[in-house]
């Protein structure tokens, strides 16, 4: 790896900083204390911010030279509402409140890159460093555009990064188009008429209703939608009744749908419906039906990916970059970034979690679980990509 000198000799303080915002995680719109360390460790090496955008969204604005190209590095700041099972001294401090996704890792990452760029200034043009509130749920990069990111931070790109466990580290992994998919729930009641068990007659049984509908739905994955589109229909909570010898009055089911294509998204959540609706009537049943779509799918642009290939394979090797990654059905709300804006998303190996030191959980180092841990040593490695991709972006003529 040809990773930068000045990051190296960095990559104590980086980790630093790391420790700091894993031991005190904060919820979407919520990163108070860790917006005002990433705003105070930026002023501190002159660099220009403003905070707010999003609520506790801040941006780092790097100006040099006279071009007036731009490119903005984009990195998430949030906790999830996970107890950590880890004990060693960086773990969280707050009850129930833990950095189980990696989002301290990719603070301190770009933290670590706008150092270093603020001391070498080998670029022309301006680069846009966007800590972003609220990525886990919370649709942060929606409410930071919303506030004018873009057009109060005109760029070019942008880009983003996020860790993966089961990719060795200083390995990447990255694809032209749907690289993760839309994020959609749906709640479904279904109001039929309580009876006794023992006289099924005398009632209508939503559950039956919810029987059928958790079957049927299933069919639009292989008989509706074309069998090389991907999608998922999740059913993840059925509630029904409170006793063993009476019918209730109504059922609900739970879950979540995941695709790659919007068209592929209306004629699931089409369907659904529809079935829905046909269902119930057949029972003699109403049904409400619910279905909110969160992210959309997030979409790489080819351009801007074959570039960050270029940079990376120039960083780590051809070899440890895996330019065709199996897309995932998990969700990224950069997507809304990458709607507005050319740009692309790539992961970074986090390993197998053997990083990790005594007093970890005995749970997988999986994300978004509680004995997960960000790898200190995939700092420099990104902070590095980070400064290269800005610095051959905004190349000097």
């Amino acid at each position: 790896m040809k990773l930068i000198d000045p990051i190296l000799q960095f990559s104590g303080e980086i980790q630093k900083l790391r420790h700091t915002i894993h031991a005190r995680p904060e919820l979407c719109f919520e990163e108070h204390e860790t917006a005002e360390l990433v705003a105070r460790s930026l002023t501190e090496w002159g660099v220009p911010i403003m905070r707010g955008l999003g609520g506790t969204g801040v941006v780092g604005i790097l100006k040099n030279g006279s071009s007036p190209r731009a490119i903005g590095l984009r990195a998430d700041m949030d906790a999830l509402p996970v107890q950590e099972l880890n004990a060693f001294a960086h773990a969280s401090r707050n009850e129930g409140k833990m950095h189980a996704c990696g989002h301290d890792g990719h603070a301190a990452m770009l933290l670590g890159a706008a150092h270093y760029l603020s001391q070498h200034k080998h670029f022309d043009g301006t680069v846009y460093f966007i800590f972003q509130p609220a990525e886990e749920g919370g649709g942060g990069a929606r409410r930071m555009m919303d506030d004018g990111l873009f057009s109060k931070f005109p760029m070019d790109a942008v880009f983003g990064m996020h860790n993966w466990p089961g990719i060795p580290v200083g390995q990447f992994g990255v694809t032209t188009g749907p690289m993760m998919a839309s994020s959609n729930e749906f709640a479904v009641t279904i109001s039929g008429k309580g009876a006794h068990a023992a006289q099924p007659h005398k009632g209508i049984d939503p559950i039956m209703v919810a029987v059928q509908l958790a079957q049927s739905w299933q069919s639009i994955l292989t008989r509706n939608k074309n069998p090389l589109d991907a999608g998922v229909l999740s059913i993840t909570q059925i509630h029904a009744g409170s006793a063993t010898n009476i019918i209730p009055d109504d059922a609900t089911l739970i879950g979540t749908v995941r695709a790659f294509d919007l068209d592929v998204l209306d004629l699931i959540e089409s369907r659904m419906r529809t079935i829905a609706d046909h269902t119930a009537q057949a029972f003699d049943a109403t049904v409400d039906f619910r279905f909110v779509r969160n992210y959309p799918p997030l979409v790489n642009h080819a351009k801007e990916t074959a570039f960050a290939v270029d940079v990376l394979r120039s960083l780590v090797g051809t070899e440890n970059v895996d330019s065709n990654v199996e897309p995932t059905m998990g969700a990224e709300d950069f997507a809304y970034m990458l709607q507005e804006k050319a740009g692309c998303y790539v992961f970074i190996g986090n390993g197998e979690g053997d990083h990790r030191m005594a007093g970890h959980g005995l749970g997988p180092c999986n994300l978004h679980n509680p004995s997960y841990d960000f790898n200190d040593a995939l700092l420099p490695i990104g902070a590095s990509y980070w400064a290269r991709l800005a610095e051959t972006f905004l190349k000097p003529a």
